[in-house]
């Protein structure tokens, strides 16, 4: 019989609320997801992100030292009673070491400010949304495909997710069935969601990189209308996972005449500073 710890809380913080785990989901050895209870004062716009972490570790006197923060992007609908989050689990890393650790009951920290770039805001009107993304930089796009009002915004929304293995594809069956589950979205997501997930480093129907996708056509398949390449015209990205990903990417869109846009000045094509330095 496996033996259940009591939920552990954490010391009260003025900078920072203390919400209890909802539920967390192991996706393999690497990744996890979980959902904490949301403050009814937090409000976020789809594709924020918020600050989370954990006390740091006790002082020789048994204080509990400065809380460990990490910036963690939203994958919740900005209407659910709770908030998401996807995570990768690095064995010795000063929070995800220990935040992978986390059942049920615990509490963790959550800043009180989200922000972020990633937001329809940042973008100027067109028809079709791409929101490209490596490992566990697909989760403001989960918060994005799941919000009414971005198919009220675009004709298309396309959501690229591009891993190492096929067990890194978290979220893939509700993804691949277009969100079929979402009471909110279903039908809109029937006629106007794309999922295009990709493995790179094992058998997959669909392999390669995202760049390889723009190159050789994949990423505008056969069931999305329209160019068959990106036209700042009618297109707008968005993109989040990797630096080189995004370096790479961005100056190739740079170069097909896209805009980087920000909150002040809307543009063509939306990154996420905080994360890319």
């Amino acid at each position: 019989m496996t033996d259940v710890r009591a939920p552990i809380s954490i010391p009260e913080s003025k900078a920072f609320a203390s919400v209890k785990v909802n539920w967390v989901r192991h996706w393999n050895e690497h990744l996890f997801s979980f959902a904490v209870e949301r403050p009814s004062s937090f409000r976020f716009r789809s594709g924020e992100f918020v600050m989370i972490g954990l006390p740091g570790e006790e002082g020789a006197d048994g204080a509990a030292g400065k809380p460990i923060m990490r910036a963690y992007s939203v994958a919740s609908q900005h209407y659910a009673e709770e908030l998401e989050f996807l995570s990768i689990k690095v064995e010795n890393g000063p929070l995800t070491g220990r935040l992978q650790q986390i059942v049920a009951g615990d509490e963790i920290y959550l800043g009180r400010k989200p922000t972020g770039t990633l937001v329809t805001d940042a973008l100027l009107p067109g028809k079709r949304l791409f929101m490209l993304s490596t490992g566990t930089g697909l989760a403001p796009f989960l918060s994005l495909a799941r919000d009414p009002d971005v198919y009220t915004m675009f004709d298309q929304v396309i959501v690229v997710h591009s891993v190492r293995r096929v067990s890194d594809l978290a979220y893939h069956d509700e993804l691949a069935a277009r969100l079929a589950d979402d009471p909110l979205v279903a039908d809109e997501a029937a006629q106007q969601f794309h999922y295009i997930p990709t493995v790179t480093r094992e058998p997959f129907h669909t392999t390669g990189r995202i760049d390889a996708l723009m190159e050789n056509g994949t990423m505008f398949g056969d069931s999305i209308t329209g160019d068959k390449c990106f036209n700042p015209d009618t297109d707008r990205i968005m993109m989040c996972g990797s630096m080189d990903m995004i370096r790479d990417t961005a100056a190739t869109l740079e170069t097909l005449g896209f805009v980087e846009g920000s909150n002040a000045a809307p543009g063509t094509y939306v990154i996420e500073r905080a994360f890319v330095g």
